[in-house]
């Protein structure tokens, strides 16, 4: 008997860092041809709340692919994908306003169109202006979903930078993480 799960349970988990994609669950509807091209993941921070911070690092520790027509929050009948992390990256978003980004992941892909992307965020140790440490927290413990459709084209590099800040929470003490939608981008820069 199959067990009713969420989607936090369901979704296709590639490894964190390196080019192997042996962990990668096939998507439903999606059939490789095999062409492959690249995906770029890079974060960034744009105005929020963000001048409240001295320091706000965050441990990126997993990344997952919204597969072709699907929506996020959505129960999905592929099983769950190995959740073991290869490697998390660290980003400090006091260092990525403006233009800024760091890349936090390159892998190889096969050619497929997804609808979203998203991102565990972990540890989040953060230090305000004016000295003492914040809380900043991820809404539900759950992945930030950046809602930007994306394709990965043979022979081309896709850069998808995920735009997030934190954000004071009203009169309550502490921040939470959100996704900036304006401010995620997607690149298609063709291979030499």
């Amino acid at each position: 008997m199959k067990q009713n799960t969420t989607f936090t349970d369901r979704r296709t988990y590639p490894a964190t860092t390196g080019a192997a994609t042996t962990g990668l669950i096939g998507f439903a509807g999606c059939l490789a041809s095999g062409e492959t091209g690249t995906l770029a993941t890079q974060v960034t921070d744009q105005p929020g709340d963000i001048a409240d911070f001295e320091s706000c690092p965050v441990t990126i520790v997993g990344m997952w692919l919204g597969p072709e027509g699907a929506q996020a929050g959505e129960e999905e009948d592929e099983e769950p994908a190995d959740r073991e992390y290869d490697e998390s990256q660290q980003a400090d978003l006091v260092d990525l306003q403006g233009d800024a980004t760091q890349r936090v992941d390159e892998r190889e892909l096969d050619v497929v169109s997804y609808e979203f992307r998203q991102l565990d965020i972990d540890d989040i140790d953060a230090t305000l202006e004016d000295g003492p440490d914040a809380n900043v927290e991820v809404p539900g413990q759950a992945p930030l979903t950046f809602n930007e459709r994306f394709e990965i084209r043979e022979d081309t590099r896709t850069v998808f930078t995920a735009d997030f800040t934190p954000v004071q929470r009203g009169q309550a003490d502490g921040y939470v993480l959100q996704p900036v939608p304006k401010g995620i981008t997607v690149e298609y820069e063709e291979d030499a």
